[in-house]
């Protein structure tokens, strides 16, 4: 069975704005996902990028137009200046991989909801508050967000030389094999090559 290693960052707009579409597709073509929280700040300082705050004003423009064309496209809520952004991400992070590992309710869902929780709910997705919240909200034990701190730091950090070493520059990436898809918008492409 094909696997897709989704390298996501809980903070990342784009990411958010990905639904669950790639759920649907392993879904559809019998696929597993292995979910890959990362250190997307160090990815980038790695690999060229400058962080969103310290870009061009143009750039900073287009970024705000297209997260509302995407937005109203995937007919996503989104809020263009989240309260809690930046925050913290990972504790959200140890989180989803504590989820990942428990795997008895739903993990997708579960990535969403928090990715929802800071983009649409101006929700705090640092607190341990939200995150049991959004743990129960998806079938997953709240304790899960106190688990395994220092080992799932020490993943968290392993995903992130991960990311690095499979070319990865950007979240949310999609991965499969020695091909990665850059961006929510590349999702049609994963799927179609996932169909060949």
């Amino acid at each position: 069975m094909t696997n897709i290693d989704y390298y996501m960052f809980p903070l990342s707009p784009f990411s958010y704005l990905a639904g669950l579409r790639l759920e649907e597709i392993a879904k559809n073509r019998e696929c597993t996902i292995t979910y890959k929280p990362f250190d997307l700040l160090k990815v980038f300082a790695e690999t060229g990028t400058l962080p969103p705050g310290q870009r061009h004003e143009s750039r900073k423009a287009y970024r705000t137009q297209e997260l509302s064309r995407i937005a109203k496209r995937n007919d996503l809520p989104i809020n263009l200046t989240p309260a809690h952004w930046p925050t913290n991400p990972v504790p959200a992070c140890i989180a989803i991989l504590n989820a990942q590992e428990d795997g008895s309710g739903d993990v997708g869902g579960f990535v969403h909801g928090i990715m929802r929780a800071c983009w649409a709910e101006e929700k705090d997705i640092a607190t341990d508050e939200v995150i049991r919240a959004t743990l129960e909200a998806h079938g997953f034990d709240a304790a899960l967000a106190d688990r395994n701190m220092v080992g799932g730091a020490e993943t968290y950090e392993r995903n992130t030389n991960d990311a690095l070493a499979a070319n990865v520059f950007g979240a949310p990436s999609y991965v499969v094999g020695d091909q990665v898809y850059w961006g929510q918008d590349r999702l049609d492409y994963l799927d179609a090559d996932l169909a060949d």
